[in-house]
């Protein structure tokens, strides 16, 4: 019996046992309830820095507004249901909109266009500690993920079953079966680049909005989607520990640990440590739809924090490939938005490229106490590369600000300003270098 027949006979079996006649269970049903969503207003520019004397610097710029909108019904015998509703539509952008020097592609879809989308539909059933959710919705885990970087996320076909039964323990199984590659996957346009980046290795910027195959996505091969299993623990209230286990049918077997651990400082109650472990280990499996993917990535990230500020500083590693390897041979590859690194960038993601060892660091500063909701956070990574890795022939930083503003006359509105500077983003065989200054403003108002 297939997955989807088995899925399928579950569901039915779900709603069968709840014998919902009557008509006023039903009414409550959806008169108790609640609508949700989300404002967004989005505005990105970036001057592009190009070291090739032959070659014509640009500034592209992108504004759209849009969001989400959410209903889900009460519950009635452990049964509720959800849908939202996702948009995204362009204003003050210039003509021809597919002119990518001229209009920034990550806050739009295909060609440029607004769109729209049924992003989430969903029935969940809850009983005791257990629940289980059917259908299209948002999925946020540390090799799966919604990388809500720019207008709208990605979304994701899937079955999920929770259980907390086990104390300070999250178990969850899952399948799933489709993706829905949200407006950022559209800053790549395939590649070892934008496999390892989060996103498909092929046809990302003609992707967007769209519910799609696993494989077909990723490799433009149908596949029967990717199962996960997962385990996450509390052992005390200072250190946390998960496994997750990510078998993506005859591409890959990717597994995913982190270990998060805090104490008390020996010297003064004022500075609060703490440090994270993480690692992933991916291997081709079945038929190797992907390529011969033997790869092994390590991180750490230790924090303190001193009252209103905290500082960070991470260091990850992969493997190199040799000369007659392939580029995903010994890269991390995450081609359905997961994105979990310390050491990641605001845009640059060449942590997870062959033969890299990453470096971050960071400090962030909360200005509650001097009565001004704003958290500010400033942030240097720096990627030393090695060669063979399919992508740049040339060591890559990035620097940046974070600024995230919560005015107290407007409840539920924040206000974003973010920038990066990458330098050397990409360097090509003949030493020309890649580089940027982008900024970004975001205003997101939710209800």
């Amino acid at each position: 019996m297939n997955k989807k027949l088995v899925l399928s006979t579950i569901t039915i079996g779900l709603l069968g046992s709840l014998h919902v006649n009557a008509a006023e269970d039903l009414s409550s049903m959806f008169s108790e309830g609640k609508a949700s969503g989300q404002i967004r207003e989005f505005s990105i520019s970036r001057t592009m820095d190009l070291s090739n004397p032959t070659a014509d610097e640009y500034t592209r710029n992108a504004n759209a507004v849009g969001g989400y909108l959410k209903y889900e019904t009460g519950t009635l015998s452990g049964l509720s249901f959800g849908a939202a509703f996702y948009t995204t539509n362009g204003f003050l952008n210039e003509s021809p909109k597919t002119d990518y020097t001229e209009v920034d592609p990550t806050l739009l879809g295909k060609n440029n266009e607004n769109y729209s989308m049924l992003g989430e539909a969903y029935l969940q059933f809850k009983a005791g500690k257990t629940s289980f959710k059917a259908g299209r919705q948002k999925l946020d885990t540390p090799m799966l993920g919604s990388d809500d970087a720019r207008m709208l996320p990605n979304l994701f076909e899937a079955y999920v079953l929770t259980n907390t039964d086990i104390a300070d323990t999250t178990l969850m199984a899952a399948h799933v079966t489709k993706f829905a590659q949200g407006t950022f996957g559209r800053a790549y346009t395939g590649g070892i680049l934008a496999e390892t980046a989060g996103y498909s290795a092929h046809d990302t910027r003609n992707q967007v909005g769209e519910f799609k195959n696993m494989g077909t996505y990723a490799i433009n091969e149908s596949t029967e989607g990717v199962s996960v299993l997962s385990a996450t623990h509390a052992i005390n209230k200072n250190l946390k520990v998960q496994l997750w286990d990510y078998y993506a049918h005859d591409i890959m077997n990717t597994i995913y640990a982190q270990g998060d651990a805090s104490w008390n400082c020996l010297v003064t109650d004022m500075v609060k440590p703490s440090l994270s472990l993480q690692a992933i280990k991916e291997d081709a499996i079945g038929d190797d739809l992907m390529g011969k993917i033997d790869s092994m990535y390590w991180a750490a990230k230790f924090d303190a924090k001193i009252q209103n500020l905290t500082l960070s500083l991470a260091y990850s590693q992969t493997e190199a490939n040799s000369a007659t390897e392939a580029a995903v041979n010994n890269a991390i590859v995450s081609p359905w938005g997961g994105m979990p690194a310390f050491t990641q960038g605001m845009v640059t993601r060449h942590m997870f490229l062959a033969g890299t060892d990453a470096s971050k660091i960071a400090a962030s500063y909360n200005f509650k106490d001097l009565g001004a909701n704003v958290l500010a956070t400033l942030y240097y990574t720096d990627y030393d590369m090695a060669k063979n890795n399919g992508y740049t022939y040339g060591d890559a930083s990035e620097m940046g600000f974070d600024i995230i503003f919560k005015p107290a006359v407007v409840k539920n509105l924040e206000l974003r300003l973010r920038a990066n500077y990458a330098d050397d983003f990409n360097v090509n065989t003949t030493g020309y270098t890649t580089g940027w200054d982008e900024y970004r403003f975001i205003a997101n108002y939710n209800f």
